[in-house]
């Protein structure tokens, strides 16, 4: 069951909102900063990043504090600061978040493939079919390596503004993560790698 959502009031500019704010899972977990942050984004087009949230006097920072740990109950009044992105930086940014999805997909059938490796070297396949499903898994993590390649490639060829800080945060930050996955591609070519050169070595000593 999901946590009962929060309604705080937000002043921003001379405006005052109602902003509701979810649980952060369904197991009942209290909502936290980074969930308002999520709200006011919503709300205000405002991005996360560009916020400035000040309660009782005090600028809050920590985004993964519940609210109630910041002293922050139902109806609780809050400030909030910050500049939306010029319709430009919010073109790019739609970019960047196509990006980030493609990211996550393919990531995703990395660990699938991650997943049936592990099988296959507990065994989960007869040995005499293992050498061709390792063959086929090598295949598709090159496959997954290539698409993480051409998406730091079209991220590279992105010319941002220095004054566009979400896009430039929001970049650095994807770059960090397909960098990540092509480090995973590498070990699992080498465990793909290695597998196959244990079951050629069993195989000559059968054959012996």
């Amino acid at each position: 069951m999901a946590a009962d959502i929060l309604t705080l009031t937000v002043s921003y500019g001379s405006a005052k909102l109602s902003v509701p704010v979810p649980g952060r899972e369904a197991d009942g977990a209290e909502p936290g900063l980074a969930e308002l942050a999520a709200a006011l984004e919503r709300l205000t087009g405002v991005p996360v990043a560009s916020q400035r949230i000040i309660h009782r006097g005090r600028t809050l920072k920590e985004m993964e504090q519940s609210l109630s740990s910041l002293g922050i109950k139902q109806g609780s009044k809050l400030m909030m600061i910050g500049k939306r992105n010029s319709p430009e930086e919010e073109a790019e940014l739609k970019k960047l978040k196509d990006i980030e999805k493609t990211v996550e997909q393919t990531a995703k059938k990395l660990e699938n493939v991650d997943g049936e490796l592990t099988g296959l070297k507990n065994g989960f396949l007869p040995k005499d079919l293992q050498a061709q499903a390792m063959s086929k898994l090598d295949q598709r993590v090159k496959a997954v390596a290539e698409q993480f390649m051409k998406l730091l490639e079209l991220m590279d060829a992105m010319s941002l503004p220095e004054n566009f800080n979400d896009c430039r945060m929001k970049k650095k930050g994807l770059v960090k993560m397909v960098q990540s996955c092509l480090a995973q591609c590498d070990r699992i070519e080498a465990g793909i790698s290695d597998h196959l050169a244990k079951i050629q070595s069993k195989n000559l000593a059968l054959a012996d």
